[in-house]
């Protein structure tokens, strides 16, 4: 009696398997990470297609907690966001002193006599018309350098609130069948990816259909991961990285978060700020 029953309910789940709606396990893209965190399980996010407007699940990536897992420090984004406003501003607001004022060469009046107070100009700046004392002069830059880890702890938490906001998306590359701006539109209609979209890949040499596709568009951006900036990933509503990019900004980060000659290589950005 057995010996029938089994064949059957072999049978049976080969059937069940083959007509299942149930999708198809899902494979984990399996990366050393460089540091491993002794704490920290790894985050994990879809790696999408970029070659269709349709999306299609490619697998799963692991990411580093210490990179796209790291606590939101609000203060240091917006010290980041702070410093990269003040940097490029330079003040030309100008006011003359005494000395720049047209006019006021001789003593409006004898020192004794009159019975009025000695002056020696009328541009003074106790006259009407006469120079402003402690004035702004022109050009006045606004430049400071924000500390290294201010920099790099802004990346960090940037990334962390991207991904936890569903707004970091990672792709294999970012080659398009076409150079069409319409495909790339409905791409990122189609995928709710929202109405500015910031592309980095890990050189600043792009594809020539996504750049040809992008141009025209002020609202999608490309950058390479070395000009990744606090303000740029703010800006835009969805980050997209590379698989590539990934690669490079996680070992680049986590070799200024490990190093500890820091002070040789920040010797170079240190300024006086007296």
């Amino acid at each position: 009696m057995m010996s029938e029953t089994v064949p059957k309910l072999r049978t049976c789940l080969l059937a069940i398997r083959k007509f299942s709606t149930a999708p198809p396990k899902v494979p984990v893209e399996s990366r050393q990470l460089a540091f491993p965190p002794k704490y920290q399980k790894p985050r994990q996010a879809w790696l999408e297609n970029f070659d269709t407007i349709e999306e299609k699940k490619l697998g799963i990536i692991d990411l580093h907690p210490e990179i796209f897992a790291a606590n939101p420090r609000i203060d240091i984004i917006q010290e980041n966001v702070r410093w990269q406003s003040l940097y490029r501003y330079v003040s030309y607001a100008h006011t003359k002193s005494r000395f720049e004022v047209r006019g006021g060469g001789r003593k409006p009046w004898p020192q004794k006599g009159l019975g009025r107070a000695r002056h020696g100009s009328i541009r003074s700046p106790l006259f009407r018309g006469g120079g402003v004392i402690h004035g702004p002069k022109s050009p006045t830059p606004h430049f400071y350098m924000l500390p290294y880890y201010s920099r790099v702890h802004g990346l960090t938490s940037t990334l962390s609130v991207k991904l936890a906001q569903d707004d970091l998306h990672i792709i294999m590359n970012l080659e398009i069948p076409t150079d069409e701006p319409n495909f790339i539109e409905e791409l990122v209609r189609s995928r709710n990816w929202g109405p500015s979209v910031l592309f980095v890949d890990d050189v600043d040499i792009m594809p020539r259909n996504i750049t040809a596709a992008t141009d025209k568009i002020k609202h999608f951006n490309l950058m390479p991961v070395y000009g990744l900036n606090v303000y740029s990933m703010l800006k835009h509503d969805t980050l997209v990285l590379t698989r590539a990019a990934v690669d490079l900004l996680e070992l680049k980060l986590l070799t200024s978060l490990h190093k500890n000659d820091v002070k040789p290589c920040a010797e170079k950005f240190k300024l006086n700020q007296v």
